[in-house]
């Protein structure tokens, strides 16, 4: 991918999600709370994991 066309594509995904931001806080505010909850839940069950192998 040319470094031009990425650049443009990086600056629409920006503007995209601060047209989001605006127009949907609640459901931003959700995705967030969301993402939050499965890395929680990732690091958990990682740390769990490594718990039973190292006892």
């Amino acid at each position: 991918m040319p470094p031009k066309l990425k650049k443009w594509l990086g600056y629409a995904l920006i503007a995209f999600a601060i047209f989001y931001l605006l127009t949907q806080p609640a459901t931003v505010g959700t995705l967030v709370l969301n993402i939050f909850a499965g890395l929680g839940g990732a690091a958990n069950s990682l740390s769990t994991f490594v718990n039973t192998i190292l006892l």
